[in-house]
């Protein structure tokens, strides 16, 4: 697995200071992106939080991911939390380190107090000695946010005083950029009460050995106000994949108001990924689940059809010189301005998810603008199956028998790919192993991008529901 050192250069370490009506919570960033272009420490905030100790813990919660590794428990760096300021609200990121959970807390502007929120993306720094402190926050005194450096002269220092190296392979960025297009096409299955969250979220287990074997999915039902476990797929059922990867939700149940849990349609009997929201005062947690505790996002394949059109490249190019960091972005907003039809936005918008420029918000139902600090065309240039696809369709490997059907030679082998109602199936043991739940194989992609160069005047970027 390619790995790179990624650093994250700091002004100062963050810090929890002052006492009572005097304490100061400050969030230090590194290097990010703003309207003004790349900044080394930009500031994105400075007031106060109406809510501190859910907030607290919520950050904590978030940290917690990034540090976790639910699958080959062992011990490594992670990447500090990511910060997007969307001009009213704050949006705190992590991966965690398995590349099978993704976490946010959204800052609401209900949340903040007393200050403009800015615009732009970076890495905030979360470290122990701060973890200690904010696990001590209580709701009984003001506390002040600040993120980014006290003074905004920071380009007068030498150099930076904290310095963070962390590997950053390429396997966590194509899961943080594919979780947003998968959830993308997640509904709302179920919503509890506060009492009945704590209640239903208290009564998991914590252990590896959930589900009678270690990271196994549960399913459950709702049943009333509450959730039922069952130990299949019954009809409406919503799959929690590794209910032991919930354990960060438990730090904020004291200030939950609410639990909705977000999931696709039901497929069959296979484990798919679902999404738990907890509604707070203010604002809101998140925790996304892989389907499997041992199986990460990176290998979905969710996004690939969008990733292999033919114009799903230079419309993405197009919509992204037109986002403006906004909360939510409306796709009949951006096809008036980019004179790109609805359904090509929402391609090109599936495209810039898997590069890092745009988060999805289930409890919104819309994409918001952020920039991840990193190569984003790494994610794309890394993709096993694409690279593979483009190869062969470089090769010339593929031949039409029909309107539907192909024979694609791959090695020494020739593979048969179908097309029926908009899905392609394939005689290889990559779709026999996942029967598309995965994405499409090679030979199913190549198809389709051989099909699309084949009759250009028809060509239509292919996407999911990204609403």
């Amino acid at each position: 697995m390619t790995r790179t050192a990624h650093t994250l250069a700091y002004a100062g370490s963050s810090a929890l200071t002052g006492s009572g009506t005097g304490r100061s919570l400050g969030l230090e960033t590194a290097g990010g992106l703003t309207p003004a272009g790349a900044e080394a420490h930009p500031r994105f905030f400075a007031g106060f939080l109406s809510e501190p100790q859910a907030a607290a813990r919520g950050l904590l919660a978030v940290a917690d991911v990034a540090a976790a590794r639910w699958f080959r428990r062992t011990r490594g760096a992670s990447l500090d939390p990511v910060v997007t300021a969307n001009g009213d609200r704050l949006r705190f990121e992590s991966f965690s380190g398995c590349c099978g959970v993704y976490a946010r807390l959204d800052v609401l502007p209900e949340g903040l107090r007393g200050a403009d929120t800015g615009h732009g993306t970076t890495n905030v720094d979360v470290n122990n000695p701060l973890r200690e402190a904010l696990s001590r926050i209580t709701d009984g005194d003001p506390l002040h946010l600040r993120v980014g450096p006290e003074e905004l002269a920071v380009t007068t220092l030498d150099g930076p005083v904290v310095e963070k190296k962390v590997p950053l392979p390429d396997r966590w960025l194509r899961g943080f950029a594919e979780s947003q297009g998968i959830t993308a096409g997640f509904d709302l299955r179920a919503e509890l009460t506060a009492t009945e969250a704590v209640r239903f979220l208290r009564s998991l287990p914590r252990g590896p050995a959930a589900g009678g074997a270690a990271g196994g999915p549960l399913w459950v039902v709702p049943a009333g106000r509450t959730l039922r476990p069952t130990t299949r797929p019954a009809p409406g059922a919503i799959c929690l994949p590794g209910p032991e990867r919930l354990t960060a939700l438990q730090r904020v149940l004291r200030q939950a108001t609410a639990l909705r849990v977000y999931g696709p349609v039901p497929d069959g009997s296979a484990p798919t990924a679902s999404a738990w929201e907890i509604v707070l005062p203010g604002m809101r947690l998140t925790l996304t689940l892989s389907p499997e505790a041992d199986r990460g996002f990176s290998g979905e394949g969710s996004v690939l059809e969008a990733l292999a059109t033919d114009t799903a490249s230079e419309d993405a190019d197009l919509v992204s010189v037109l986002l403006a960091w906004e909360p939510r972005i409306e796709p009949a907003d951006l096809a008036a301005q980019s004179g790109l039809p609805v359904e090509r936005v929402r391609a090109a918008l599936t495209l810039l998810g898997t590069a890092g420029k745009v988060g999805y918000d289930l409890a919104d139902a819309s994409w918001f603008h952020r920039e991840l600090p990193y190569d984003a065309r790494r994610a794309e240039r890394h993709n096993p199956r694409l690279v593979a696809a483009r190869a062969l369709l470089a090769e010339g490997a593929v031949t039409f028998d029909g309107p539907a059907t192909a024979q694609v030679a791959s090695g020494e082998r020739r593979y048969l790919v179908r097309e029926s109602g908009g899905a392609m199936s394939c005689t290889c043991q990559w779709w026999a192993d996942y029967r598309g739940r995965r994405g499409p194989c090679k030979h199913a992609l190549a198809t389709r991008m051989a099909r699309r160069a084949a009759t250009p005047a028809t060509t239509t970027a292919t996407t999911g529901d990204a609403r």
